[in-house]
């Protein structure tokens, strides 16, 4: 049986675009159907491949945005310049079309509902996808234990999810803050600025709340935010990273 599920994730598998939504000016959602998906855990990833007319073939590592309801999975792409795989799924990819995916991936950085403890989530610009998957395990679950999000992103303009993060916001279990790190927005009390050593001391659970954290984003970023917690006191066994990018992972 353990095999079985095991073939199933390293298929690929053709799937249907059913819907497709905005997000930003670079970012969309795209939501697939798989009938045969095996199923996935709130932060794992999948593969999505191309093949171009002359055969030619890009794949690339996405992270799932969406809990587990069924055969639907949902991708949030961010367009990288110059990309083979991206532009396609951003500025081109439409409802109706096919495409392949195998998966899921990963088995490290995933939130399961039986985990013990709080559950602290800091994501950098397109990073908060997973995250934005753990959140609505979370609220599907119905799960009461306290959560909180630190999302660093460039611009309000940048941000990802604007209207869900607004309704993950209303649960009392739940916190959400952001980060501006070029552009902030009328009324924000902080200056833009990276994420230091004293916003994680005043948004974050401290360590001796044993959180499980989960730090994803761009390399340079979950290094310095890994780094940072550490040097806190956080247990770094608790804490669990997830890059992106040239020298990364997911994207």
């Amino acid at each position: 049986m353990e095999r079985t599920a095991i073939r199933r994730r390293l298929t690929w598998q053709v799937g249907t675009v059913t819907e497709v939504r905005e997000e930003t000016a670079t970012a969309r959602t795209i939501v697939v159907d798989v009938p045969d998906w095996p199923g996935h855990l709130a932060g794992q990833h999948l593969d999505v491949r191309l093949t171009a007319e002359d055969g030619y073939r890009a794949s690339r590592s996405y992270s799932i945005a969406s809990a587990w309801t069924g055969t639907t999975i949902e991708l949030t792409v961010e367009q990288v310049p110059d990309g083979e795989v991206s532009p396609y799924l951003v500025d081109v990819l439409k409802v109706g079309d096919p495409l392949e995916v195998r998966g899921p991936v990963g088995g490290w950085f995933v939130w399961k509902p039986e985990q013990e403890g709080p559950i602290q989530l800091i994501g950098g610009g397109s990073g908060v996808v997973p995250l934005m998957a753990m959140l609505r395990a979370h609220a599907a679950e119905e799960s009461t234990r306290p959560a909180r999000l630190l999302y660093s992103v460039r611009r309000p303009a940048s941000v990802i999810y604007v209207h869900d993060l607004k309704e993950v916001a209303m649960s009392e279990d739940v916190d959400i803050t952001f980060a501006y790190t070029r552009e902030a927005p009328p009324g924000e009390t902080r200056p833009p600025a990276r994420v230091d050593a004293e916003l994680l001391k005043s948004v974050a659970f401290p360590p001796e709340e044993q959180p499980t954290v989960y730090v994803c984003g761009p390399t340079p970023f979950v290094e310095a935010v890994a780094d940072l917690l550490v040097e806190a006191g956080h247990d770094p066994a608790r804490v669990r990273t997830e890059r992106f990018g040239p020298t990364g992972g997911p994207r």
